[in-house]
């Protein structure tokens, strides 16, 4: 029996990891749904952007470059509010910083690459790419399957194809969508549906309660100034709350 055994495990291969086909698919499918919530959100960037000043093409030229849609909307409220130019730079680099911690995290996984695949798939990095990604990657495994960054360029190249289109659907549009439409609440809602399924622990709770206090608190401050304190402040009570744990 024992060698039965023996030889019936000779018999059965093990599966062969998935092809790069594969891979690439099942990040751009699995990305999917959450287009739908970039659209819109897309959409009234490109408003937003042309109503506060910006020209068609520099709206357009923005998400191309920057491919960030919490930075947009912020620089498209600076430029609109005639604030200087380090003040926009800075407010945007502090916004960003999330993706710094994404990288960190992604960079066991993807550390293999050749620095052409890791300079694309960082400008590719989104939130939604990154909560995809991360969780398939912790599924699968360290190191995982030999084409799992063509996972993560599927998703990211699926969200940049739905982020390009519609902000130039917003952009052509102008201000002719009306105003009782209320599409900028529409920002709120998505950052809302983004962070409270992260609110887990005790340091995440304390970053999002005093940031979102602080930034009601100081909403008066010129050039949008509030939203960087409540990020700065927010973070050190983070960090605080971590260390009492």
């Amino acid at each position: 029996m024992a060698t039965t055994n023996r030889s019936l495990t000779h018999l059965v291969k093990p599966s062969a990891p998935p092809s790069v086909q594969q891979e690439f698919w099942g990040g751009f499918k699995a990305v999917l749904p959450m287009m739908l919530g970039a659209t819109p959100f897309g959409l009234i960037y490109g408003v937003l952007a042309v109503a506060g000043g910006l020209s068609p093409a520099m709206a357009q030229a923005m998400s191309v470059l920057v491919f960030a849609g919490s930075a947009q909307f912020i620089t498209a409220q600076l430029v609109a509010a005639g604030a200087p130019s380090p003040i926009i730079i800075f407010t945007v680099a502090i916004v960003n910083l999330r993706h710094v911690l994404y990288s960190a995290s992604l960079a066991p996984y993807l550390q293999h690459l050749r620095p052409v695949w890791k300079w694309g798939l960082a400008y590719l990095l989104t939130d939604e790419a990154y909560a995809l990604v991360i969780t398939r990657y912790h599924q699968t495994g360290h190191p995982g399957t030999p084409h799992r960054h063509w996972y993560l360029l599927g998703a990211g190249l699926g969200l940049w194809v739905c982020w390009q289109s519609s902000t130039a659907v917003g952009v052509f549009l102008g201000t002719q969508i009306p105003a009782y439409w209320s599409l900028d609440f529409a920002i709120a809602l998505t950052f809302i549906a983004i962070v409270v399924p992260t609110l887990k622990d005790r340091p995440n709770v304390a970053t999002a309660l005093v940031a979102g206090v602080i930034a009601i608190a100081a909403v008066g401050l010129p050039y949008k100034l509030g939203l960087v304190v409540a990020t700065l402040i927010g973070i050190v009570a983070g960090v605080g709350a971590d260390r009492h744990e």
